[in-house]
């Protein structure tokens, strides 16, 4: 028996991870159409969340559950003591061939997408700014802040030295700070000299969990900073109190010892909104790879035709043919979106 089946426009690309041959998590599937996530490499395979999908033997086992009327997921279908198709996948009675229409090739499109997990912007916020915190006002304010505008060497030497005196001729507010700390990301990491290490080695002893030094044996300068911004901290807490400046756990909002500055929580304090939520983002990737240089890779579409082959006794196939012209279905997607229909059946 053989059911040819003819696409149009169907998405190679998936937005959600997991598989739909496992129970859906309770929380739902995980959703990978965010920028962030979608350049995260996954730990154990190494590749991107830019998932691609081809025509598998799960697809056709889906497309003739869907032409038969069974509408549950894969999964549960296989689960059931009344699969009809469970000898024919046991004994390999079905294989396919999937063609792509040459007149008609794979095309990419540019597509949006709405954002359903509630992520917000990393580098905006809404409302209006409240320059009164007294993490700016106080009389502690501009040795605390001051720390981020002193060069390298001072900056080595403000570590190394316990009472070194911070003086900031920059009068600081919450903008101010954000535009600080965008010039140190975008200073070039540093090579470890005999000054950087005396720093080094002093922020180690008290922050042991950093990783300071890549894989090069550089030194991303705005970590230096981070961590000596604490390293004030703590010093100032001795004459005064830091209380209703810091976070319950000690810490500035939005930002790390290890150097990781996040516009959105550290404005979110010195605000009168809420952290500005996406809307919706391209489906986008771009990436560097070795031969081939910066790769854009964006949402494929394709057209083709489907062949399935089912290897089963003239009864068995009469049985089919009749059940799918019962269920009437006329057309389906053939993975997530695109039009599929049944073109020819033959025995």
């Amino acid at each position: 028996m053989q059911i040819t089946i003819k696409y149009e426009a169907s998405w190679q690309n998936s937005f959600l991870g997991g598989s739909n041959n496992e129970p859906i998590p309770k929380k739902g599937r995980s959703f990978v159409g965010s920028m962030k996530v979608l350049k995260t490499k996954d730990k154990e395979e190494n590749f991107s969340n830019f998932i691609k999908r081809e025509v598998s033997h799960d697809t056709v086992m889906g497309v003739l559950n869907r032409l038969i009327g069974d509408q549950r997921k894969l999964y549960q279908a296989r689960q059931c003591s009344k699969y009809f198709f469970s000898d024919m996948e046991k004994d390999g009675q079905i294989n396919f061939q999937n063609t792509h229409d040459q007149s008609k090739p794979i095309s990419t499109e540019m597509v949006y997408i709405r954002n359903i997990t509630g992520s917000t912007d990393q580098d905006s916020f809404t409302g209006a700014i409240k320059g009164d915190d007294p993490i700016f006002i106080s009389d502690y304010s501009d040795q605390l802040w001051g720390v981020l505008t002193l060069d390298l060497d001072a900056l080595c030497n403000f570590i190394n030295e316990p009472n070194f005196k911070v003086e900031s001729k920059i009068k600081f507010d919450p903008l101010s700070v954000v535009s600080q700390f965008k010039k140190l990301g975008e200073l070039k990491n540093i090579e470890i000299t005999e000054k950087i290490q005396q720093g080094l080695s002093e922020l180690q002893n008290r922050y042991p969990d950093i990783k300071y030094i890549n894989d090069k044996g550089a030194i991303r300068p705005v970590a230096l900073y981070c961590s000596a911004l604490y390293l004030q901290v703590s010093r100032l807490s001795k004459n005064f109190d830091l209380s209703n400046a810091l976070t319950r756990n000690g810490m500035i909002s939005g930002i790390a010892k290890s150097g990781f500055f996040t516009i959105k929580d550290f404005m979110d304090r010195f605000t009168t909104g809420s952290k500005k939520l996406i809307w919706g983002n391209p489906y986008l990737l771009k990436e560097k790879r070795k031969g081939e240089g910066e790769v854009t890779s964006v949402l494929t579409k394709a057209n083709g035709t489907l062949e399935i082959s089912l290897n089963i006794s003239k009864e068995k196939s009469s049985e089919l043919k009749n059940m799918i012209e019962a269920a009437g279905v006329s057309s389906f997607y053939l993975g997530k979106k695109g039009l599929a229909y049944v073109e020819d059946i033959r025995i």
